[in-house]
């Protein structure tokens, strides 16, 4: 071997020894410069009013800056997008949803990331719980009286929901799935104008998240039969979760969480994981999230990994069935 191939060699060697004491150091130093939060909805929207409390708290726990950036679009997709293909080394996140994280892969024909392999999940935000209801001029007192209506009736019986593929229509085809029901599917652009008319008794029911319906069962507009959660909710406690009304099956929440490029070192998304607990236990954080109806989350990124993987088996069935498309 000549000289200079040798020479070139052994420096080529003690490069690639030198890399992972680099990354570790790199990992041990972080963060070192600004973190970006990136919102892939609106200002002023469900997501965005949870990123920014918390990206307020977390430079109190990781010593820099956290700059939240709304990159909306194809519901949710344009700024997952870019997290997806931003450099893996803990300066990008994503507070992403149910759809970015899970869901949008079935509902969109085609989708710019692939949602299996592009991210790292970092840790379970909040999960805001749905509140099946009806009218308070609907006849229905509980929820076996609804169920029974709409088996005496098939096809009668009207839902509404946000629009095609949002996760109050998936709420709703999972429910007549499992209670083998046969309901209209009435789409509206939000869940406002739904549960304007869900008053007005144009229509019969809707599942919603809590934090949306709860000033109409407060003020008596509409009829709350049950909540699709295991236990009942601070917020409603007189209202039975599914499982006492009849139908145990049917469990759904709305999640958020917050996840990185996919290969962000494991140390990096453990200290996230860590620095979002601490936060998430702060009352001016945590308790207002929980106020406004939302179950804290919270946990490892394996945990919430193997959550995420158990909500996309869960709903894929119900999607592919029902044929929803999102709008």
């Amino acid at each position: 071997m000549p000289p200079t191939t040798a020479l070139r060699r052994r420096a080529l060697l003690g490069i690639a020894a030198m890399l992972p004491a680099a990354r570790a150091g790199a990992q041990a130093s972080w963060p070192a410069q600004p973190i970006r939060f990136v919102v892939p909805f609106p200002p002023g929207g469900l997501v965005d009013l949870l990123a920014r409390p918390l990206a307020a708290r977390l430079p109190q726990l990781l010593g820099q800056p956290v700059i939240v950036e709304n990159r909306p679009g194809a519901g949710g997709n344009i700024g997952a997008d870019l997290v997806a293909k931003a450099a893996p080394d803990g300066y990008t996140w994503m507070v992403g949803s149910i759809g970015t994280l899970a869901v949008n892969q079935f509902l969109y024909a085609r989708m710019p990331y692939e949602t299996r392999r592009a991210f790292a999940p970092t840790s379970l935000l909040v999960n805001t719980p749905k509140v099946v209801a009806v009218g308070a001029g609907k006849p229905w007192k509980t929820l076996a009286d609804l169920v029974a209506a709409a088996k005496a009736a098939p096809g009668t019986l009207s839902a509404g929901s946000a629009g095609n593929g949002t996760s109050l229509h998936i709420a709703l085809e999972l429910f007549k799935r499992q209670a083998g029901l046969d309901i209209v599917h009435v789409p509206y652009r939000g869940a406002a104008p739904a549960l304007t008319d869900l008053v007005a008794g144009r229509i019969d029911m809707i599942i919603d998240n809590l934090p949306n319906i709860l000033p109409q069962l407060r003020d008596g507009g509409a009829r709350p039969l049950a909540v699709a959660t295991p236990s009942r909710l601070p917020q409603i406690p007189e209202v039975p979760t599914t499982a006492e009304a009849g139908l145990p099956g049917f469990l759904f929440g709305t999640w958020f969480g917050l996840a990185a490029p996919a290969g962000t070192p494991a140390p990096i998304l453990a200290r996230m994981a860590q620095a979002v607990d601490t936060a998430l236990g702060d009352p001016e954080i945590g308790g207002r999230f929980a106020e406004q109806g939302a179950i804290l989350g919270g946990g490892t990124p394996a945990q919430f990994a193997a959550f995420i993987a158990q909500e996309t088996a869960r709903l894929e069935p119900v999607i592919r069935e029902a044929g929803i498309r999102a709008e």
